[in-house]
């Protein structure tokens, strides 16, 4: 059996942010900029405050079969929601979306390689 690739993104928003929190994440902008977003296996965490409030965690995480994508996102909810207790961010509305990548259409690129067999 193949392992198989998922791509998770949590979604939500921040909720009763303290100035000194804003401040904070603030600060630390340019490390969760959405222009270096990535999917990571530990999650990556970006956001915009200046222009409002909601953030993105991606994950990337793996499994053998279909049905394991569930686990997946369950892991992904659960870390996205221990980052932001652990540091006392308040955050409402949690919601993910997960990907298959075996079961993505392949690009345009990835259509010429594959039917050159060069993939």
């Amino acid at each position: 059996m193949s392992t198989r690739t998922f791509r998770i993104m949590v979604r939500g928003v921040f909720d009763g942010l303290t100035d000194e929190q804003r401040a904070e994440l603030l600060a630390r902008a340019g490390e969760h900029d959405i222009l270096s977003a990535a999917f990571t296996p530990e999650g990556h965490l970006s956001y915009d405050l200046t222009a409002r409030t909601a953030f993105t965690f991606r994950y990337l995480d793996s499994g053998e079969a279909e049905e394991d994508i569930l686990e997946a996102t369950e892991r992904a909810e659960t870390a996205a929601a221990a980052w932001l207790t652990e540091r006392g961010y308040g955050y409402r509305n949690l919601r993910s979306q997960a990907e298959d990548l075996s079961q993505a259409a392949l690009g345009k690129r990835r259509r010429r390689a594959a039917a050159a067999g060069t993939t």
